[in-house]
């Protein structure tokens, strides 16, 4: 990331991604995924962390670059910038459930770096953003089904 001024900057997102104990199913289909994200210029990837949760609450937190085998991620590995603290993966820990695993993806939007960028020249600064979970998305989209049925 070193050769991308401040100014030039997408807005930055993570999610966590909880497996928990006895569901995890790695086939490969994520990493092939986040590949073509990024090969397609969509997103940069900033830092990827492997977060361990023991059933007595401690934390393991392991780099992409401490994974044995990594596939087609090894592409992308030598980009992270391990952006997180001890103190962010805590907190991020916190929402896990005892005997799960977590990845942690944060990426930059480069599709809205030009965007961003020409708000930031303009003047403009972000003040606010947000997202809105897909389990809310779906709710909503169920109960206005729900409603429209009701007059049938």
């Amino acid at each position: 990331m070193t050769d991308t001024s401040l100014d030039q900057l997408g807005p930055v997102d993570y999610i966590v991604v909880e497996f928990p104990a006895g569901a995890r199913n790695f086939t490969g289909e994520m990493a092939k995924e986040l590949v073509a994200l990024v090969d397609s210029g969509t997103i940069r990837v900033i830092d990827v962390l492997i977060l361990t949760k023991d059933e007595d609450g401690s934390v393991d937190a392991m780099e992409l670059s401490d994974v044995p085998d990594l596939g087609p991620l090894q592409q992308i590995e030598t980009e992270l910038a391990e952006l997180l603290a001890a103190s962010d993966v805590d907190h991020l820990a916190a929402a896990m459930d005892p005997g799960s695993t977590a990845g942690v993806l944060i990426w930059e939007n480069l599709w809205a770096a030009p965007f961003a960028s020409a708000a930031r020249r303009s003047g403009g600064q972000l003040i606010a953003d947000g997202r809105i979970p897909i389990q809310a998305i779906i709710a909503s989209i169920e109960s206005d089904d729900d409603t429209a049925n009701e007059g049938d």
